[in-house]
């Protein structure tokens, strides 16, 4: 997959899977744009190095005129990679209107504000690709029993994509996500340290499938919900 040249916006790069992500893309010979929230995200990024690597902020992806001044910042974006979001359990007589509100804010709305932006950008370079991470309830919806917040949060992702894909088609943007199951990571194991991991999708397999979605390879696919969930 050739990305020479070719410029990458990706939310959420800091962490594990983005790290992946961007490695990937850096690899490949892309130039990657990366907002972080957090100055320790941008100080501890392994890949701060590379002369392709532009780390940016701190930038609120739930601001939209913050967002939008992030992609205003890049000449010719070609694609926009989401995977800045968050999670949290909870039953529903827990999770209050605040909680709920914060699921929804970090998954969909910062998704839907990239979105906007990447489709505002890609249109004066007459196309592009974007590519947004749901997960695995979000199609299986009975799998996001006690997380229910995040589930639907997910699901609305999962929702907008293919939306878009059909939106975005005439125009020569290609709109699809991935829906990981639970992924390995060191974060993961520690929380679930009984899991059998060698199950678990890894993040470099799912980069990779990431990366063809927003490759210029990628001529066909687009509304597509791809699930990458290992053999879990």
């Amino acid at each position: 997959m050739e990305f020479r040249d070719r410029q990458v916006v990706v939310t959420g790069g800091t962490g594990a899977l983005g790290i992946a992500v961007v490695g990937a893309l850096l690899k490949a010979g892309a130039e990657c744009y990366v907002p972080y929230i957090h100055p320790a995200e941008a100080e501890q990024f392994p890949l701060r190095g590379d002369a392709r690597l532009h780390l940016i902020g701190p930038v609120d992806l739930a601001d939209e005129p913050a967002v939008l001044q992030l992609y205003a910042g890049v000449p010719r974006l070609w694609a926009s990679i989401h995977l800045a979001g968050g999670f949290a359990m909870g039953g529903i007589a827990e999770f209050d209107k605040a909680s709920l509100m914060q699921q929804l804010q970090m998954n969909f709305v910062t998704c839907f504000l990239c979105c906007r932006a990447a489709v505002i950008a890609m249109r004066k370079g007459g196309g592009g690709r974007i590519v947004n991470v749901a997960a695995r309830p979000a199609l299986e919806p009975r799998q996001g029993s006690g997380m229910s917040a995040y589930t639907a949060s997910k699901a609305a992702v999962a929702a907008l994509t293919e939306a878009l894909g059909e939106e975005l088609v005439k125009e020569g943007i290609l709109v699809n996500a991935v829906a990981p199951s639970v992924l390995d990571t060191p974060a993961n194991r520690k929380a679930m340290p009984k899991a059998k991991y060698e199950l678990w999708p890894k993040v470099e397999e799912v980069a990779a499938t990431i990366l063809f979605l927003a490759s210029p390879e990628n001529r066909v696919t687009r509304g597509a919900v791809v699930s990458v969930y290992g053999r879990s």
